[in-house]
């Protein structure tokens, strides 16, 4: 009898720490997968602007945090050294943020993210929590790294609150090990016995770079928003899965087969 065929290889392409933890995950729940980071994050080139923020926190505030690094990146800074200030939130995107500030001894009851049925986890589902406040005045700092969507931004500035920007971290492309320089060959030699996870649309752009002229029309990717479908469809790959967020999530689908919502060639 034929041995049927293997599955295909899972390539984590979250930054570090994450993508070795998601590999770990993944591999604990019986699938094949290695981590291939696309961003390298690391602390801001200065730290006092993080401080200062730190310091200048009243009662009423948001700080909003884009992903686990801005909180793990401002806990190397010193940003949660201190307990955390009565009348203050913290605001995450997802669970996955939402767990690292619990980390940082942020208590439970000071964090807003979207709600556990939420159809995403971004900011836009963020601001559905708060979007019934009054934020007239009322101060909002943002920690992310250089650069970055300005939405939430614009919709608290446009609600009355005082909208302010601190770099919480540095972000680039990650240097790969020349083993991880084998297996990009590899994924692209056979694109049929490998499948990307993509958790974020600026590491997409480090992996047009890291391959230019590649073909990916046989290549096929598991993505959690729409965005980061559309900028997988611009790349050229053949297969792009709108999938749920979270390791169990990828293990649902890739365990089904079915369920898995393809996005055409086109608007996801």
């Amino acid at each position: 009898m034929t041995p049927a065929p293997a599955a295909p290889m899972l390539l984590v392409t979250r930054p570090e720490p994450q993508a070795s933890d998601w590999v770990r995950r993944l591999q604990a729940l019986g699938l094949q997968a290695r981590a291939l980071p696309l961003l390298a994050v690391g602390p801001a080139p200065d730290p006092a602007p993080l401080r200062a923020a730190r310091a200048a926190l009243v009662p009423g505030a948001l700080v909003m945090f884009v992903s686990p690094n801005a909180v793990l990146q401002s806990a190397a800074a010193g940003f949660f050294d201190a307990a955390w200030p009565a009348g203050v939130r913290a605001g995450a995107t997802g669970p996955g943020t939402v767990q690292a500030l619990r980390g940082q001894g942020v208590p439970a009851e000071a964090i807003v993210a979207p709600g556990a049925d939420a159809t995403a986890f971004d900011s836009e589902h963020l601001w559905q929590q708060l979007r019934h406040e009054d934020w007239r005045g009322r101060p909002v700092w943002i920690v992310r790294g250089e650069g970055g969507r300005d939405w939430f931004a614009e919709t608290a500035r446009a609600a009355g609150a005082q909208v302010q920007w601190v770099q919480g971290y540095a972000r680039g492309a990650a240097r790969w090990t020349p083993e991880q320089q084998q297996w990009l060959s590899d994924a692209l030699a056979a694109p049929e016995a490998h499948c990307w996870l993509f958790s974020s649309s600026e590491g997409l752009e480090h992996l047009a770079a890291a391959a230019p002229g590649a073909d990916w029309s046989r290549a096929r990717c598991l993505v959690t928003h729409p965005r980061i479908a559309a900028a997988a469809q611009s790349l050229g790959l053949g297969t792009v899965d709108l999938i749920g967020v979270g390791v169990e999530a990828v293990a649902q689908v890739w365990g089904q087969g079915a369920s898995i919502q393809s996005a055409p060639n086109g608007e996801p």
